[in-house]
């Protein structure tokens, strides 16, 4: 198992429920009363937008708390193609963590959270450009299927679908899919594969969410015309939790922490304003559900409920929230006798949360151990208790997926903590636990999630579940609990995680790429994990034949669960170039297992495991290096350093605060990694240490950073800007300015072939004004657009070379990409003196 973890110190601290990840809920008196009330408001609205941080919380607080309004957020990927401020994973992997730091985010605002299929390739710079990548009609399609399934009244867009080219192609796609579908979500003929589970649906109104960003300035947003805009004023403040709407709102924007969206909650007064773009507007502007019915005279039969609902709000209890359980059971009886499907599945799940908030009733069911595997028996550990004097009794427990009900008529007396054992038998064909939809081959821009009904859910699936099935008042209510996985932490105390379920065995191979300089052999280390115990087996690396490997295979056995063993092949390459695939495959009972177990763990979300294939991408490459030793200081976090090694490199994470000369002395080149300068406040008082480096004969490479919150004005030792220029056209031409430089002769002679294959993108974040004493290298652009030359600059400075690359080596060399290896080496091995082309130092 490759376990990828970061230790960071959270402290959740906010009146509205939010714990670690998977504790159990335990709201306060008033935060039951506020449930109570939501439980009497049948209105819903739905915000649309494309990536993890496009959300305004501001205004998903406000309708969930303030107008208790069931809000949910469509985004329309798991934005997997951004970057990580937190670790190295990237792709799909951060698309697992900004997924998690989504619904981390909900659980703080009050939202509901939605994905689409669509995949976040990366930065597009049109919504054309957008829509081809992804499949448009796909994607539309889950536009529909999740406006038809959350039946919004009303649809708010983050962006604006009348301004391609202006932002993010992602952001203008979302707004113009979303208006797209508004006409076509009620036609039967449409979509109608999806008709088998829910029905057409037709939203009343559907909105546009400007703000000063859309009109370039703060000035020119309060000058402009918002006479026909509806108009929420936003700044409230709870006075049942002490927090204002906006304090709540960054804490929720602050889960977004890959992306360092750390945000200060503000008090007072604030206006939000929607932009009537389908539907008729609002009479009272103050009110975007205005003529809309939002009692439960909306269903057939709900009257009464409404009128129950009402009194028991009335009657509430602060001090004694149990007092409205007799009320709350006679409204849940009456709610599943409704013939609405929709609200009555929505409301039977609220009003049993609150019956068991207001009775202290928990319910936990916990496993032995964290990992099962499928066939296996798990032991489990079910409490129940009853706090207060309602009574109460457990009738039974049926567990899932084994579908086993246990009688238990005992009854639980107030305060009476209640355990029992069981076993569940899990069945042979239970699936892995992992994100779903990375569970079936995936394209550039789409996800692959063959059940319909799945599409849309935000979480991983999970099937190990117990019912515990309660009598109260003489009404049997089920409540259904997901079995997790507990223990007590020395420092943190009482700890959760989920149960998951694992395969036999998973293996790994431990360098994801494998470099290969000459036809000299390589012991590879591939490790072997048992997910039981006594596993034996076979276990084999494959490659294509022009790949020697020995030996062919090798037995082992684990004796006990989790254990974990390294074995080593040795691998020899072919002559000529060439890249293959090396697979990991072990063999147990005839039985094939493939898949390499990937552990995402940070304290800010649930715990992740992720099954991808036990693979690695071997290069045999012309490659040619000069230079040893080499100081690596971190930033946002990459992978860069494990290349390095790979290319025979002598690599050295170097601290901030350890760089001094004495410390540098004895390294040839410093490189910093991405956005060092934007998240190291320390490199702001390490720049003269640096550059004197440099002048003294050595090299400094910088990697890109974004043009906001730079620690320091003096990134280089000449004058140097950074843009938002880029080029996402992974594939985009490249021109060489300066063909005669050493940074593209020596020692690898670098031709265009070495720009090919590149994935995502080429570079970001170009600087578009540098001083004369740098070299531009490179240029390239995208279909339409003028050429961008700060890709690649190199400056002499003193004895040494300073060079600064927007270039996406983060991105390129963890995916075996060979031209940026042999680019990199060459820019590592620059030397002095050379005589550089006054035309090309000038330009």
């Amino acid at each position: 198992m490759r376990k990828i973890q970061v230790q960071l110190i959270l402290l959740f601290f906010i009146g509205f429920q939010i714990s670690f990840a998977q504790q159990p809920q335990k709201p306060s008196s008033v935060e039951i009363y506020n449930q109570i009330k939501k439980l009497n408001f049948l209105g819903s609205v739905l915000y649309i937008a494309a990536h993890p941080d496009d959300e305004n919380t501001r205004l998903i607080s406000y309708m969930a708390n303030e107008m208790n309004a069931r809000t949910g957020y469509l985004s329309l990927t798991r934005g997997d193609g951004g970057q990580n401020l937190i670790g190295p994973q990237l792709r799909e992997l951060l698309g697992v963590i900004r997924t998690q730091e989504l619904i981390e985010a909900r659980k703080i605002d009050g939202g509901e959270q939605f994905f689409s299929r669509a995949n976040d390739f990366g930065f597009s710079k049109n919504p054309d450009e957008t829509l081809q990548i992804w499949d448009k009609d796909k994607v539309l399609a889950d536009v529909v299927w999740t406006i038809r399934k959350f039946q919004p009244d009303v649809i708010i867009n983050r962006f604006d679908h009348r301004s391609p080219g202006t932002t993010h192609g992602h952001h203008t796609s979302s707004a113009m899919l979303s208006i797209e579908s508004y006409k076509l979500t009620n036609d039967p003929k449409i979509y109608p594969e999806q008709l088998k589970y829910v029905k057409p649906w037709q939203v009343k109104r559907q909105f546009f969410n400007p703000s000063w960003w859309f009109y370039g300035s703060q000035e020119k947003f309060d000058a402009a015309n918002k006479s026909k805009f509806t108009k929420l004023e936003t700044g409230v403040y709870y006075t049942g939790i002490g927090k204002s709407n906006q304090e709540i709102a960054a804490l929720s924007r602050s889960r977004h922490q890959s992306q360092g969206f750390g945000s200060t909650g503000v008090r007072g007064n604030e206006t939000e304003y929607l932009e009537l773009i389908n539907g008729e507007n609002p009479k009272d502007r103050d009110n975007l559900f205005d003529g809309i019915d939002t009692t439960w005279n909306r269903v057939k039969g709900g009257k009464p409920v409404g009128e129950l609902i009402s009194k028991i709000i009335s009657n509430y209890n602060f001090s004694n929230p149990s007092a409205s359980i007799p009320d709350l059971v006679k409204a849940y009886s009456m709610i599943l006798s409704l013939e609405d499907d929709h609200w009555k599945e929505l409301k039977t799940n609220a009003i049993k949360n609150i019956i068991a908030s207001c009775s202290g009733l928990y319910l936990e069911a916990v496993a032995s151990e964290q990992e099962a595997t499928p066939g296996s028996t798990v032991k489990l550990s079910l409490e129940a208790i009853n706090r207060c004097s309602v009574s109460m009794e457990l009738t039974s427990v049926t567990t899932l997926p084994d579908n086993k009900t246990t009688v238990q008529n005992s009854i639980l007396q107030n305060n009476n903590d209640q355990k029992i054992n069981l076993q569940i038998q899990l069945p042979n064909t239970i699936e892995y636990t992992q994100p779903y939809w990375l569970k079936e081959k995936a394209s550039i821009g789409m996800y692959t999630v063959s059940n319909q009904e799945n599409i849309g859910i935000p979480d991983i699936i999970r099937e190990v579940k117990v019912v515990f099935n309660v009598k109260i008042n003489g009404v049997e209510i089920p409540f259904e609990r997901i079995v997790v996985y507990k223990y007590n932490d020395g420092v943190k105390g009482e700890m959760y995680n989920f149960l998951d379920i694992v395969p036999e065995v998973t293996t790994s191979i431990l360098e994801k790429v494998l470099l290969f300089g000459s036809t000299k052999s390589k012991m590879i280390p591939v490790k072997v994990r048992a997910g039981k115990d006594d596993i034996k087996g076979i276990l084999q690396l494959e490659l294509p034949k022009s790949w020697a490997v020995s030996p062919k295979e090798i037995p082992f056995t684990l004796a006990k669960k989790g254990t974990e063993q390294i074995f080593y092949f040795e691998v020899t390459p072919p002559t000529l170039p060439e890249e293959a695939v090396a697979k990991s495959v072990v063999t147990v009972d005839n039985k094939r297992f493939d898949k390499d177990e990937i552990v995402i763990d940070f304290n800010h979300i649930t715990k992740q495991m992720v099954l991808k294939s036990a693979e690695s991408k071997c290069i045999r490459i012309d490659l040619k290096t000069s230079g040893d030793a080499i100081a690596y200081i971190m930033g946002a976090g990459d992978e860069v350093p494990e290349s390095l090694t790979q290319m025979g490199y002598k690599v050295t994470i170097v601290k901030p605060e350890e760089i001094t000369p004495e410390k540098l002395d004895s390294f040839s080149t410093v490189i910093t990694g991405i956005r060092a300068y934007n998240t190291v406040n320390a490199l702001a008082n390490k720049q003269k240490i640096l550059f004197d480096f440099v002048k003294s004969g050595k090299n400094m490479i910088v990697q890109y950073n974004t043009f906001g919150r730079i620690v320091t004005d003096q990134i280089a030792p000449y004058p140097l800007k950074i843009s938002n220029d880029r080029v996402t056209e992974e594939n985009a031409k490249v021109t060489f300015l300066a063909p005669n430089h050493p940074v593209l002769n020596t020692p690898n002679k670098i031709t265009t072939k070495d720009f090919e294959g590149w994935t995502q993108e080429q570079g970001l974040y170009y600087p578009n004004d540098y001083d004369a004493a740098f070299t531009p290298i490179l240029s390239s652009h995208d279909k339409g657009e003028s050429a961008k030359d700060g890709a690649l600059l190199v400056a002499p400075y003193g004895k040494g070379y300073y060079i600064y690359t927007g270039l996406s080596f983060f991105r390129e060399l963890p995916e075996g990409v060979a031209g940026a290896y042999r680019l990199l080496s060459n820019i590592i091995s620059l030397k002095q003196p050379i005589e550089a082309p006054k035309q090309e130092l000038k330009k």
